[in-house]
């Protein structure tokens, strides 16, 4: 149950940036506090928007998925359409994805905040035009070299038919990368603006056209129609920006865009992610699936479905604060270089108090509940018992390192909104070789489980040292109050934690989880009993984000 209502303040309490951990007494809030607590509730409504968004896609996502096992199988038709879309996704992710947290958000979010925002639609007409010329031609050399980049791509068992199907399919795919690219400056821009609500639904508008036009047209043109599904998604996605863009300047430029000073800074910027991306796509990944393989069948599908689960307190806590504060973030940190760092400290601070609040809970309650949610999930024909327990010790080793992960996300953001990108991927490197280390002495132990624990000592060690840095380079977060947060949450999530064990335990005496509804009875009921207990504790604790949100929340509520 929630906390008693009678209990609640009249209103959402300070959010001060520079104060101990306890409630001061209030004063008449003067411009400063009064922006600053506009910007808090600003970050705050975004990262809830974000996180809608976020859920809503990889929701959508997975329904894709089930819709092309139902209708098609696991065969000829589905392996050539995962071909078909490797080759324009990958590039994107490479040529232009990677741009919009750590270039285009920080270096738009400073000409945003300039008084005369002609700059700002020269620089995002330069960048169509660059996006425009540059990715037209490489559309038109994927349509010709169709048939070489397929047989390029694919796995040398693919057969012939696997090999025709997914090169007609590429040629109906590659045009989306031109459209995925001019959705990605446009929603950089969105964000600089502080528009979130489309961009942070474009994936789900992509997906959903994916599913709608699949089921559609299945039966008459077969797997097809998911090709198309994935062009038609990429050009919606672009169209729905557009309402939030009537009143920009938008024209794209040919002529001397390279020579503008914000394009030069944006190619700098990205020089070092690229090389981090490299190192993901061609050290990485083939690394950690290579061991995985080696180390007996099914690893690599059981740290698939661990890294699924992962993903969504991830995306929905780590992903969502960081976009949302990153734009706020890139004007403080450009504002700075003329007065101080003090709002740039605040809202990094609340992000980071703020991810604290969110991530522990999650992490502690997911660790409790892994093998009811794993057998919820996946547990169903062909995935056995067995193959619930391996997937529960491979999320548990995961969630290790989950807090560290948030945290260190939005730490590597503050870097780009100072447009520093090389420090986060030499950090990067860093951390790359302590993974491989730990996991290739990790594992004659613990077999494939040596990848998770190498996963969690990365992000610990990422986090670590770029808080240090960071923390030299601002001069320090002292009276942010990070570390009583982030006790009295710890403090409220365990408690949360032996209180939804003990209730999950209570309600397998009760309800058989053999059965789907058990199942859901046991997932929802002692988590949620678990999320009204961390609340109660929390705000008995006086977590101060906890303190603000309840009321916030109570405020919108209650004008509504």
């Amino acid at each position: 149950m929630e906390p008693d209502s009678n209990t609640l303040r009249p209103g959402p309490p300070p959010i001060p940036g520079d104060q101990s951990g306890l409630d001061m007494p209030t004063a008449v809030p003067d411009a400063a506090d009064e922006d600053n607590t506009r910007e808090k509730i600003g970050v705050a409504r975004a990262s809830g928007i974000i996180a809608l968004g976020n859920i809503t896609s990889r929701v959508l996502g997975l329904v894709r998925e089930i819709i092309l096992s139902h209708l098609f199988g696991a065969g000829i038709a589905v392996d050539a359409f995962k071909i078909a879309i490797i080759v324009p996704r990958s590039l994107y992710d490479l040529l232009i994805g990677g741009h919009v947290n750590s270039a285009l958000i920080p270096v738009m979010s400073d000409y945003a905040n300039r008084q005369d925002r002609r700059e700002l639609w020269e620089l995002v007409n330069a960048l169509l035009g660059i996006v425009l010329i540059g990715l037209l031609g490489l559309v038109l050399t994927l349509e010709l070299l169709a048939e070489p980049i397929v047989r390029l791509v694919a796995s040398e068992e693919a057969s012939s038919q696997t090999l025709r199907e997914a090169t007609d399919l590429l040629r109906i795919t590659a045009p989306a990368l031109l459209f995925l690219s001019l959705f990605a400056v446009l929603s950089g821009l969105l964000y600089a603006l502080k528009r979130f609500t489309l961009p942070a639904f474009g994936a789900s508008v992509f997906n959903l056209m994916i599913v709608t036009i699949t089921l559609l047209f299945a039966d008459e043109i077969g797997i097809t129609a998911a090709a198309l599904g994935w062009l038609v998604g990429a050009v919606v996605q672009v169209g729905i920006q557009l309402p939030q863009l009537r009143h920009a300047r938008i024209l794209p430029r040919f002529r001397g865009v390279l020579k503008h000073p914000g394009v030069r800074t944006i190619g700098l910027l990205y020089a070092p992610v690229m090389f981090s991306l490299s190192l993901d796509v061609l050290i990485n990944r083939p690394f950690s699936y290579n061991l995985a393989s080696r180390t007996g069948e099914g690893n690599i599908s059981y740290m698939d479905w661990a890294t699924t689960l992962i993903q969504f307190p991830h995306g929905l806590v780590a992903t969502a604060i960081s976009i949302a504060v990153l734009p706020t973030l890139s004007q403080q940190a450009s504002a700075s270089k003329e007065t101080n760092l003090g709002a740039y400290k605040d809202t990094l601070s609340f992000g980071l108090r703020l991810a604290t609040v969110l991530i522990l809970p999650a992490t502690v309650g997911l660790m409790v509940l892994a093998t009811p949610v794993v057998a919820l999930i996946f547990e169903h024909g062909a995935f056995t018992a067995s193959d619930t327990e391996v997937t529960t010790q491979a999320l548990r080793l995961y969630l290790v390192g989950l807090p560290f992960a948030t945290i260190d996300l939005l730490l590597v953001f503050a870097f780009y909104a100072r447009q520093d990108t090389v420090t986060p991927a030499l950090i990067g490197l860093l951390a790359l070789i302590a993974y491989m280390i730990t996991a290739v002495a990790l594992l004659p132990y613990v077999g494939f489980l040596s990848l998770m624990i190498a996963d969690s000592v990365k992000h610990i060690l990422h986090s670590s040292i770029s808080g240090w840095l960071l923390w030299r380079r601002v001069g320090g977060l002292r009276g942010q109050a990070l570390l009583t947060t982030g006790i009295k949450t710890l403090a409220a999530a365990l408690v949360m934690g032996a209180f939804t064990a003990a209730a999950l335990y209570g309600l397998s005496q009760i309800v058989s989880a053999a059965t789907l509804p058990g199942e859901l009875i046991h997932v929802i009921g002692a988590g949620g009993s678990g999320v009204a207990v961390f609340l109660a504790a929390g705000y008995w604790l006086r977590i101060r984000e906890l303190h603000w949100a309840i009321g916030f929340f109570r405020q919108r509520l209650t004008r509504t």
